[in-house]
C-alpha cells in the first residue's frame, strides 16, 4: 500500500491517508480481506505519530471500509468498494446539480443542458 502525505495540502493527514486508502480499494489495487500495515509501522514509513494513523484507520472502520481482526490487524471489508462507489455517485450527483444549477443561471434549457453533456461524454471517450 503507497500512501503519499503532503504537507501542503489542506486535508489533515489522517484525511490524506483515508481518502487515499479509499482510492486504492476502489481502484482494486487493495483486495477484499487484503491485511493493511500495521499502524506502527504505516506511521514509521510516513514518518508521523501512531495516533494520526489510528485515527485514520479508525474512521475506515466506523465507515465500514475497513476491519480490524484482534491480534492480526487491520484487514479490507468485502463491501468496502460498494460504499465507496455509493459516496463517489453522491459527490458526482451534488457536482451535476450544482453544474445544472449554473447551467440554469446562463438560461440553458434542459435539452441544452443534455447536449452539453453528451457532447463532454463524447469528447471524453474520443
Amino acid at each position: 500500500m503507497e500512501i503519499v502525505i503532503s504537507n501542503s495540502s489542506s486535508l489533515p493527514i489522517y484525511e490524506q491517508i483515508k481518502e487515499q486508502v479509499k482510492v486504492q480499494i476502489l481502484s482494486g489495487e487493495l483486495k477484499e480481506n487484503e491485511m493493511l500495515p500495521s499502524l506502527r509501522q504505516l506511521a514509521k514509513d510516513l514518518k508521523i505519530s501512531v495516533l494520526t494513523t489510528t485515527r485514520a484507520y479508525n474512521e475506515l472502520e466506523q465507515e465500514g471500509f475497513i476491519a480490524s481482526r484482534q491480534g492480526k490487524g487491520f484487514f479490507v471489508m468485502s463491501s468496502s468498494s460498494n460504499l465507496i462507489r455509493e459516496q463517489l455517485i453522491k459527490e458526482v450527483e451534488s457536482n451535476l446539480n450544482n453544474a445544472i444549477q449554473a447551467a440554469q443561471r446562463a438560461s440553458m434549457s434542459d435539452d441544452e443542458i443534455i447536449s452539453l453533456l453528451q457532447l463532454l461524454l463524447e469528447v471524453k471517450n474520443d
